[in-house]
């Protein structure tokens, strides 16, 4: 049986956080304590995330897709990342914490759309509202948004080794549960700081070189 790789999306797939990049560019200076609060552990991803977005005016939808369109940077490696891993036969997921209205454009013609699972926005409304179709299942009590652990749960069939690809806070349960971690940036340093098997990586074509030397694939 193939192993099932779950990729993160903002500061793994893209250079930067979309996330981040949005609140500096588009939000008032109080989304700053509401984003070190997310990263502190002392309110949930959900709440964080939720609270930052309504800070933003729901008229400033194009502008914020247009501004990231002209911004965001696919990390290297990455198309042919996704290539091998059709190769390989192997099933590969982005489950993100970022916002369809940017995420799916962003991935256009990289990676097909029901292959993606991400938070949705909607702009109904004066500021900008976050739902959740991927909520935390009965296993996590996280308020993950995107609970990553959830579909790694759901989509990894029984018996399946699982591979988490990630940065940051939002990949940390799902990590815990993976047969392997491929990470960078904190969490590198949660992996270390837990013991988590893992590697480092720093391009998509360094993740490709992992994949083939893990034990995990073969």
């Amino acid at each position: 049986m193939k192993p099932v790789i779950f990729c993160d999306f903002d500061g793994t797939i893209t250079l930067n956080d979309n996330i981040i990049a949005v609140m500096k560019q588009f939000a008032p200076p109080e989304w700053e304590a509401i984003k070190d609060d997310i990263l502190a552990q002392k309110c949930s991803v959900q709440q964080g995330v939720g609270r930052m977005f309504s800070l933003l005016p729901s008229s400033l939808k194009e502008e914020i897709v247009q501004f990231l369109l002209d911004t965001a940077r696919i990390r290297d490696g990455f198309s042919e990342f996704v290539a091998w891993t059709k190769q390989q036969h192997m099933p590969l997921y982005i489950v993100s914490g970022g916002i369809d209205f940017f995420v799916y454009p962003l991935l256009d013609g990289f990676i097909e759309k029901e292959r993606i699972f991400c938070n949705r926005a909607d702009f109904r409304g004066e500021t900008i509202q976050i739902t959740w179709p991927y909520a935390c299942d009965e296993h996590c009590q996280n308020e993950c948004g995107c609970c990553k652990p959830s579909l790694l749960r759901k989509l990894a069939p029984k018996g399946a080794k699982t591979i988490v690809i990630g940065d940051s806070i939002t990949d940390l349960a799902a990590a815990k549960l993976a047969d392997h971690v491929i990470a960078r940036d904190f969490l590198l340093e949660k992996c270390r700081e837990l013991h988590l098997p893992h590697t480092p990586f720093t391009t998509f074509y360094d993740v490709i070189d992992a994949l083939k030397e893990s034990e995990v694939i073969t």
